[in-house]
């Protein structure tokens, strides 16, 4: 770029008429080539010098090139803070929303976080969530089958993961039947479970850090007032749309199963007894519990199929409750060493005892891929 004083520019009648005129690009100069060109009443000498350079550089007419080499730099000029806004939009209102932990605690990190897939609007797809650990990846995507050759709605999966399980999750998906699903992946941080968890021997599959998920829903990288949350064991044979569409009653929210609406066909797992029950999951010798006053005879629910309202358990404060007794239980050990074993379900089973909505018991139908010895 040739550079120019304003006493040249006043030559050319298309910059004088340009935005700003003379005066704007004595501006821009005087910013890019400080000294070259001297203020109004300035050594006349050197002007004049500076001015000779400038126009017979290169044996070209003065006047003439003067112009074609400024109205070309306008130009220029005005294109590159064209550029300049347009990716300064694109920073802005286009990067993906990122939820964090730290909304209702401060100095946590992210819960889950996803890439940059486009995220339907709230509300205008049926939500479900379903975790998928490396080791049991088939049986998230049987899941994800099983819901997605049930219904005509269009649901939206979201798939939580660890960040070395990503690559595999969508190949499970890009290279199947399932190549045709919305979905988003999101990555769960483990270290939001420190100081909550404690190593459980008796049943150590139950510690995957993947079966908390479901605490903290309202912290996922999500924005739906409702969502349907399914473990990766199970097989869904009816349309998803009629689970996510059920009644909730008013300030409750979540809607399970109970266990003691069990069909009629499991009769064999009643027999065993305490699994249907809150004395097979809380240790009510311990003191902490007896406080409670929930009754060992009241039947549980298991909380590998509900639906919730994340509006209603925001309210409610239910993640922040869930926490409160994983740090009692790191502490005092109040359920892990229950019958039933396990240290994922007992909070719930606290925290939502008589305050959910009852699901259809065939929503829920359990223990049909175990086999289950009778007691002699």
């Amino acid at each position: 770029m040739v550079p120019i004083c304003a006493s040249q520019i006043e030559q050319c009648p298309e910059l004088v008429m340009a935005p700003g005129g003379a005066a704007w690009f004595q501006v821009v100069f005087d910013s890019l080539f400080p000294g070259v060109c001297p203020s109004a009443g300035g050594n006349t000498r050197t002007q004049k010098r500076t001015t000779q350079w400038l126009c017979e550089e290169k044996n070209h007419g003065p006047v003439d090139t003067l112009c074609q080499c400024l109205v070309f730099n306008h130009v220029l000029m005005v294109l590159v803070v064209l550029m300049l806004c347009l990716l300064l939009h694109n920073t802005l209102f286009r990067a993906p929303a990122r939820t964090k932990l730290s909304d209702h605690r401060r100095g946590r990190g992210n819960a889950a976080r996803g890439p940059a897939e486009r995220v339907p609007e709230a509300d205008s797809v049926i939500p479900v969530i379903i975790c998928a650990s490396e080791e049991r990846m088939g049986g998230t995507m049987a899941t994800i089958n099983s819901i997605y050759s049930n219904t005509d709605a269009s649901v939206f999966f979201y798939i939580v993961t660890f960040r070395d399980a990503v690559k595999l999750t969508r190949q499970y998906i890009e290279k199947t039947k399932l190549k045709g699903i919305r979905y988003k992946i999101l990555e769960f941080n483990p270290m939001v479970l420190r100081g909550k968890v404690k190593p459980d021997s008796s049943r150590p599959e139950l510690l995957h850090p993947l079966n908390f998920v479901r605490f903290y829903l309202p912290l996922l990288d999500i924005k739906h007032r409702r969502v349907v949350y399914l473990d990766d064991d199970v097989i869904v044979q009816g349309d998803i749309k009629d689970l996510f569409n059920i009644h909730l009653k008013p300030g409750h929210a979540a809607a399970f199963a109970t266990d003691c609406d069990l069909p009629s066909t499991h009769e064999m797992v009643r027999s065993i007894g305490m699994q249907t029950t809150y004395m097979g999951f809380l240790d009510y010798r311990k003191q902490e519990v007896k406080d409670l006053g929930i009754n060992p005879r009241d039947c549980s629910f298991n909380p590998g199929v509900f639906v919730a309202d994340i509006s209603e358990w925001k309210k409610q404060k239910i993640t922040q409750q869930l926490e409160r007794w994983m740090e009692e239980n790191f502490r005092q050990n109040i359920y892990s060493s229950a019958m039933a074993g396990g240290v994922a379900t007992p909070p719930m089973l606290i925290v939502f005892h008589d305050k959910y909505t009852t699901l259809d018991p065939l929503w829920h139908v359990r223990h049909l891929g175990n086999i289950i010895t009778p007691p002699c």
